[in-house]
């Protein structure tokens, strides 16, 4: 086999692509070749040491992947030559990989590679956000920062299978389009509301001065607080991480004044406490993707030996929806 070995975690530049002995796997594990794998904002933290989850040294860096199952250990249920998506934490960039089997989402016909690789985080995220956290009611309003990229366009699929109106804020006018295509009622772009006041009047007026119901935010940075400002009344706004770097500081009056939450979302901390609610979401999931409720924005795929170029394409944030590798 052949992988994306981390040895130093100290950026991109170090990985280095290597020729590995294929391991076994041993009970309740499962050996995977890797078809395809996508580029989640996390595989970029880890190989620099700003994750919050610190693998031992070396270790291959990847979240997300599918394939089939090569290889199974005692005691799995699953089948040599099953088609699954993973969701491991590391050893997705590569050509095999073993991953525990309670991490492996066996995928249902008609389910291809790539989407598979690029669906169980985000939409996991987004549904136990939207759903489960913020508990969103057809009808209500959501504004999602950050809509054109993995999570927001997921989001927004998402609160549309819900019955809500969707308010997406996005950087440039293509992305804004793209949001557009997947289902969002209305768009607000960025650079065209530096000003944090700006931002702000704009959500109002289109919401009609009422602001969101709901706030889906997984960028953080400059437009929180005005984002914040403009909420609903018993609005809910839904932290999900800090893409843009800096870590938000809201005033804690605001949430007194509008009678809103700020809600923590932690999917994978959900997902290890509550399995059956996690599992039951995931099956409801797969069956909006059949269904054609929710479907992964690719924004390219890439042989599995660009990740260097990849990660480089990620980091100008140019990428809409998700950026996918995948081997021949």
């Amino acid at each position: 086999m052949h992988a994306w070995l981390c040895e130093n975690p100290v950026g991109v530049d170090a990985l280095q692509w290597k020729e590995l002995p294929t391991p076994q796997p041993k009970a309740g594990e499962v050996l995977v070749e890797i078809k395809a794998a996508s580029l989640n904002f996390p595989d970029l933290l880890i190989v620099q040491n700003k994750y919050q989850h610190k693998p031992a040294l070396p270790f291959v860096p990847g979240s997300e992947y599918a394939g089939t199952i090569a290889a199974v250990g005692e005691g799995v249920a699953l089948k040599v030559g099953q088609p699954v998506a993973c969701l491991s934490g590391t050893g997705g960039f590569g050509t095999h990989t073993i991953a525990p089997a309670d991490r492996c989402m066996p995928l249902p016909p008609g389910f291809p590679f790539v989407d598979a690789a690029a669906f169980i985080m985000i939409y996991a995220t987004s549904h136990h956000a939207l759903v489960d956290r913020a508990q969103l009611k057809a009808g209500e309003t959501v504004l999602v920062l950050g809509a054109a990229g993995g999570v927001g366009t997921s989001a927004i699929q998402i609160a549309k299978a819900v019955g809500a109106r969707v308010i997406a804020a996005a950087s440039t006018d293509e992305k804004c389009e793209l949001c557009k295509s997947i289902g969002a009622d209305a768009t607000i772009n960025y650079t065209q509301h530096a000003v944090p006041n700006a931002f702000r009047e704009a959500v109002k007026a289109a919401t009609d001065g009422k602001g969101p119901d709901v706030i889906y935010d997984p960028v953080g940075g400059e437009f929180a607080e005005p984002a914040f400002r403009s909420i609903a009344w018993r609005g809910r706004y839904l932290v999900i991480g800090f893409a843009a770097g800096p870590i938000p500081s809201l005033p804690l009056n605001l949430p007194l004044l509008k009678g809103a939450s700020i809600v923590g979302v932690f999917w994978g901390e959900f997902s290890r406490r509550e399995p059956k609610a996690n599992a039951a979401m995931m099956g409801e999931l797969a069956q909006w993707y059949a269904q054609g409720k929710v479907k992964p924005v690719i924004d390219r795929t890439m042989p599995m030996a660009e990740l260097k170029a990849a990660f480089a394409h990620m980091g100008s944030r140019g990428v809409r929806g998700k950026l996918v590798m995948v081997n021949p």
